[in-house]
């Protein structure tokens, strides 16, 4: 029996994983113009990382994360996000003494053991950014903005932006009494999960699906904030309706982390079955002095490509396909096919896509496959234009035909 991928896992062939490429070129463009730097990080790290930063409370360090111990008896986890380990790495590398915010992004595999679904995977991808260093209200909208840009860049329609404070840890505090108090006569009949949640983070109860009707007239936590959240809440709404981005207040939104304070933020767009939520984020002031930093603000948001793909299908939206092979490569004879392999490299070196045959093929079965590639020129050597120091061009749209000097031929291939 062949051995088979593990579950929860996917294989990008050839054919799909130009989508993705698509996908990341463009966050990688729309990131240079936001001024966003690249970060690559480990793809694991110290388990305490994620206990720390992401909160031990949390559905993902409690049931989902892939931990293990490495050959040191070290507990090592697989990352289940990507803030937790661009912190880490802000603070190690003391990104925090540069003199201007720290704006990063990156891409990459993310892994988390839950049930896989449509838009769910044990292995998924995320791009995401992080700014560290300012507290100004207008980067939280800025970084908003830059998710939704990114929708609307590559075609998603129908993109909402749901928005929420949840204020400080102190606030939260005073919050959390006023909700034990009214989840108190439900206790019983909550899900295995929120009993728990009930105990140390009921905030979390507001996010659960499954009791979502116990939460109806749950106090609100805008009722709560104080005057700086207020006013710093108020102005990410002005600069987001001064951009022109729509958005909904929903105050029930407390995000899956526990290290969000004030602006918390989801981006909703239907096409995946019951799942909604395309991506998210959110301010975390506190979360850089708690991996082991000196206290810097920051905020990010992380985006799903996996969910992202699955809606621009659902929504029938297509994505430009790549680049066909320029020329298609034929040589007729011993000789011919030497040189051939020759202006192969050539071509390629003056910036050309172009390709030849390997497997020792007729001329009609060549022609099939520059077909197949959909060749924009085929180029057919003999032994006898080869004498000549020439090769013939052939448009495959026209069928019309043209003689190139084999001296001039890379040039003027790539001038076409």
């Amino acid at each position: 029996m062949s051995i088979q991928k593990p579950k929860g896992t996917q294989d990008l062939l050839p054919g799909e994983i130009e989508k993705w490429q698509y996908l990341e070129n463009k966050a990688r463009d729309l990131c240079q113009r936001f001024n966003y730097k690249e970060i690559r990080s480990p793809i694991f790290e110290h388990t305490e990382l994620f206990s720390r930063g992401v909160g031990e409370t949390t559905d993902i360090v409690e049931k989902e994360m892939y931990t293990f111990l490495d050959k040191g008896n070290r507990s090592i986890s697989l990352r289940p996000e990507g803030t937790a380990g661009v912190v880490r790495a802000y603070v190690e590398n003391k990104l925090y003494g540069e003199p201007d915010v720290s704006k990063l992004y990156y891409i990459g595999p993310m892994f988390r053991y839950e049930q896989p679904q449509a838009g769910r995977y044990r292995q998924f991808h995320q791009f995401g950014v992080e700014a560290f260093g300012s507290v100004d209200p207008s980067i939280d909208a800025e970084v908003i903005a830059l998710g939704y840009a990114f929708y609307k860049e590559i075609g998603l329609k129908n993109v909402s932006v749901e928005i929420n404070s949840v204020g400080t840890p102190e606030i939260r505090s005073t919050f959390r009494v006023k909700l034990q108090e009214f989840f108190a006569p439900v206790k019983d009949n909550l899900c295995k999960d929120c009993k728990s949640r009930y105990e140390r983070n009921p905030l979390r109860i507001l996010d659960c699906k499954i009791d979502q009707k116990y939460g109806e007239g749950a106090p609100n936590i805008l009722d709560y904030l104080d005057e700086a959240c207020t006013t710093h809440f108020q102005a990410v709404q002005n600069d987001l309706t001064g951009m022109g981005i729509p958005y909904i207040i929903n105050p029930r939104l407390v995000r899956g982390l526990d290290y969000y304070t004030h602006t918390a933020f989801e981006y909703k767009a239907a096409g995946i079955g019951s799942i909604d939520t395309i991506g998210g984020g959110g301010r975390y002031n506190g979360l850089v002095e708690q991996i082991g930093g000196n206290d810097q603000p920051g905020v990010g948001l992380g985006l799903g490509l996996e969910r992202i793909l699955l809606v621009l299908q659902a929504q029938g939206v297509e994505i430009p396909r790549p680049k066909p092979l320029d020329v298609y490569l034929i040589g007729l004879g011993e000789a011919a096919e030497k040189e051939v392999t020759q202006l192969l490299y050539q071509l390629r070196l003056h910036g050309v896509n172009a390709e030849k045959d390997y497997l020792g093929r007729k001329m009609k079965a060549q022609m099939k496959s520059a077909d197949r590639f959909q060749a924009k020129y085929v180029a057919i050597l003999g032994d006898d234009e080869l004498s000549r120091g020439e090769i013939t061009l052939k448009t495959m749209a026209t069928g019309e035909q043209v003689t190139v000097t084999l001296v001039n031929f890379p040039l003027h291939v790539k001038t076409l």
